[in-house]
């Protein structure tokens, strides 16, 4: 496989490899928080630049790398190359797309990774300062937060203008993130977590009180001035904004790395919400004696007995989740020894918006360790009956296990930093280990069975929400009611599933659609376990379809 110190043999690999640092700085220049939550440091000093014109400009750099890629000579290309091309391609593409059409612009939120605004409160904390360098790096990012908030608060304006106005719902988030970060003090603001304890601290204690706070408030009043005209509840969906409905088929594409169109998307998902039907059936008949969805469903809901007790002990039972699928890694991958994951809580304005559990990647530099973040907050009304697959998606044998491998993965530097650029492989494969895990035995009993397959019903049923509400044009109300008739999320988890997906347009359609794929690889290859993630994991994070060319070329 192609590293980033192997000299380049030909003019075409010389060029490929030009290309895709090209698209590795444009990309994390224009979103720099991003790079933080995969571990670099590099871009640390930027706070980005949301604006209308930066997002052209980064749109016609990526019209003209995918040009050069087009034209390059891909006889002079080794195997590896070509595989590192046909994921460049895919990854400008989706850059492209992103810049071209900006859905976040007319999706106005609080949400995790899709949010500039929400991007703040989850990337900042996330900084470390282990010299002065990095203290100078997070100032510099400090200073430049204002301009990014008023920005938005310019863009938000501009884009209602333009028929592409945001849905309420994610602007009543959006608010209530600022009202969250303006009430917290010194001790608990999210956004001076880095300088604690640092020489810093007084001076960045003066740029968020003086300069971010005062920000904050004036992006808070240009979201409130623009609920007026924002899309109501029946309307939720990109399709009713200008541009909307090529943008959804563009994100598609993106989030899903195939060529599925939303409508066949949204029958598999209800193909796959029909197919659990049995496993409710045989499972829940013998956790509980009961057979029919709606009946598992409330138990799951509202049996006090199988929530949490307390933030801690939501902590806690993770944590034994984790070590029991460590200690069983072994058996299905070579990988050596699997760095340390964390697992921490979230509350605040951090929270705000943030899903119910996520990952994040070590840094770089070891100065922080990979973090499986979880929402404690209310864990006392909070089902925990999904604990172990939760903590097998996210970190062991999930999103830890694969993202921190793919760091030390032997591709190009462009290629080891890549998170949500290639959803549907990166959720994709959280997901299969939740189901691996079952494979592997890792399940305590039949209940913590029921949570698995809770998640598998929630991420078939955003197939079918999302596209129903992007592309068919489904209500809110509507969208909660299928999930609430179809899987066996509280009403709190309906209600903030809804509204990431509002925000999010396309990002919910790559979880199943990755698992699927992979399922279907791994039986039609016929290799073992170990042999089979050795090849989906060699390879870095791909496409879908490069990385079903890659068993292809087996065969």
């Amino acid at each position: 496989m192609s590293t980033t110190g192997t000299p380049a043999s030909t003019p075409a690999s010389a060029q490929l490899h030009r290309l895709g640092e090209r698209w590795f700085r444009t990309q994390h220049t224009l979103e720099p928080f991003n790079s933080t939550m995969l571990g670099l440091s590099e871009f640390d000093h930027l706070a980005g630049d949301p604006s209308r014109a930066a997002g052209e400009q980064a749109a016609t750099t990526f019209a003209g790398i995918l040009g050069e890629l087009g034209d390059l000579d891909t006889e002079e290309l080794t195997d590896d190359e070509r595989v590192d091309r046909a994921a460049l391609t895919e990854l400008v593409r989706g850059s492209h797309g992103d810049a071209t059409h900006a859905l976040w612009a007319a999706s106005t939120s609080a949400g995790g990774y899709v949010s500039r605004q929400g991007l703040i409160f989850q990337a900042v904390p996330a900084m470390t300062i282990t010299d002065e360098a990095g203290a100078e790096r997070y100032l510099q990012r400090l200073q430049g937060i204002p301009a990014v908030l008023e920005a938005l608060a310019v863009r938000g304006a501009e884009e209602a203008a333009l028929g592409r106005p945001s849905a309420r719902v994610g602007l009543e988030q959006a608010l209530g993130q600022i009202t969250a970060a303006l009430k917290a003090d010194e001790a608990s603001d999210s956004l001076l977590a880095p300088a604690r304890g640092s020489a810093v601290l007084e001076q960045a204690t003066k740029v968020v009180q003086e300069r971010i706070r005062p920000a904050l408030e004036r992006l808070a009043q240009a979201h409130r001035d623009l609920l007026a005209g924002a899309r109501d509840d029946e309307h939720v969906g990109i399709r009713f904004v200008a541009g909307g409905e090529e943008g959804y088929a563009d994100a598609v594409r993106r989030h899903t790395t195939t060529e599925r169109s939303a409508q066949e998307l949204h029958d598999l998902g209800l193909q796959l919400i029909d197919e659990l039907r049995g496993r409710w059936a045989e499972i829940g008949g013998r956790a509980f004696g009961l057979r029919d969805l709606p009946s598992i469903a409330a138990r799951l809901r509202e049996d006090p007995a199988l929530r949490y007790s307390s933030p801690e002990n939501m902590i806690e039972r993770c944590q034994a989740a984790l070590a029991k699928a460590e200690a069983a890694a072994g058996r299905a991958f070579d990988l050596g020894e699997i760095p340390p994951c964390s697992i921490e809580s979230i509350s605040g304005a951090d929270a705000e918006g943030a899903a119910t559990a996520y990952y994040r990647l070590p840094a770089v530099d070891g100065s922080r360790p990979g973090v499986f973040f979880l929402t404690t907050s209310g864990a006392t009304e909070t089902p925990g009956y999904d604990c172990e697959a939760l903590t097998f998606h996210e970190a062991v044998p999930g999103h830890h296990l694969q993202l921190s491998s793919l760091q030390q993965a032997p591709v190009p530097y462009w290629r080891r930093y890549i998170d949500i650029e290639l959803g549907a492989y990166t959720e994709g494969w959280g997901l299969y280990a939740e189901r691996l895990a079952e494979d592997l035995d890792l399940y305590s009993d039949d209940v913590q069975r029921l949570g698995m397959l809770s998640l598998s019903a929630l991420r078939a049923a955003r197939l079918v929400v999302d596209t129903g509400m992007h592309a068919l044009g489904w209500s809110r109300a509507r969208a909660e009611q299928y999930m609430r008739e179809n899987t066996t999320a509280t009403e709190h988890e309906i209600r903030s599933e809804v509204v990431r997906y509002v925000g999010w347009p396309g990002q919910a359609l790559g979880y199943a659609t990755g698992r699927q794929e992979l399922l279907r690889l791994r039986e039609a290859s016929g290799l073992d376990l170990t042999e089979f993630h050795r090849t989906v994991l060699g390879h870095g994070s791909l496409p879908l379809t490069v990385l079903a060319g890659l068993f292809e070329n087996r065969s």
